[in-house]
């Protein structure tokens, strides 16, 4: 399978299909709104604003599986990201990025790029960058600032 034949539910209910993103640079985010990284919504929308009229789209998948840092709901979430951080980039519906009822679409991004600790997903704002042919180039730490990525995106758009 490929990225592009993935599907994910939007906070507005829409099931979208990754093929919406084909010919995109893509990157892929779990994110958390009760964490020591939820600063880093504000870095993810700061590079949406520079960069989406050049090809770049940032989804965010909310996950509770680590600390149950994001027990909202999926309105909750939503309302939080865009009050406290504008968020305009995609969000989708909170979805588990590890076990056995993790997404399929995250199975298929840690199978195509491992971490330091594996497959696993270690944390929250663990982010995957795919470029416009729909190859998950890298996959970075939780630690990682999304500023720190703008570099490697540039070079993809």
């Amino acid at each position: 399978m490929s990225f592009y034949e993935y599907k994910a539910t939007k906070m507005n209910g829409k099931e979208v299909s990754m093929e919406d993103y084909k010919g995109k640079v893509v990157l892929v985010v779990n994110t958390a709104s009760k964490c020591g990284f939820t600063y880093q919504f504000g870095g993810l929308e700061e590079l949406n604003q520079k960069y989406r009229d050049k090809g770049l789209a940032i989804l965010g998948f909310p996950c509770d599986q680590f600390a149950h840092q994001d027990p909202g709901t999926n309105e909750e979430i939503e309302g939080f990201c865009k009050l406290n951080f504008g968020v305009t980039f995609d969000m989708f519906q909170k979805i588990k990025v590890n076990g056995k009822e993790a997404h399929p679409l995250y199975d298929y991004l840690k199978d195509q790029a491992k971490g330091q600790m594996g497959k696993k997903i270690t944390w929250n704002f663990t982010k995957f960058l795919i470029d416009r042919e729909g190859n998950v180039l890298r996959r970075y730490a939780p630690q990682v600032k999304p500023e720190e990525l703008e570099q490697d995106i540039v070079k993809l758009l």
